[in-house]
């Protein structure tokens, strides 16, 4: 199929980007694993205070 990358392509994508960002590639992960927990915990909060708000009606 024309114009989807091959897995070399992609595979010398990666070797540039990780050289291009390696060392801020560390915090940038965890950086977004903190946003998914607070986002989860978000969610979870929302779930509960309408189940809460379901009880009492």
């Amino acid at each position: 199929m024309p114009g989807v990358p091959g897995p070399v392509q992609i595979i010398i994508f990666l070797v540039i980007i990780l050289l291009l960002f390696g060392k801020r590639l560390p915090g940038a992960m965890r950086s977004l694993g903190s946003s998914v927990t607070e986002f989860k915990k978000g969610t979870r909060e929302a779930e509960e205070d309408d189940s809460d708000d379901r009880d009492k009606q």
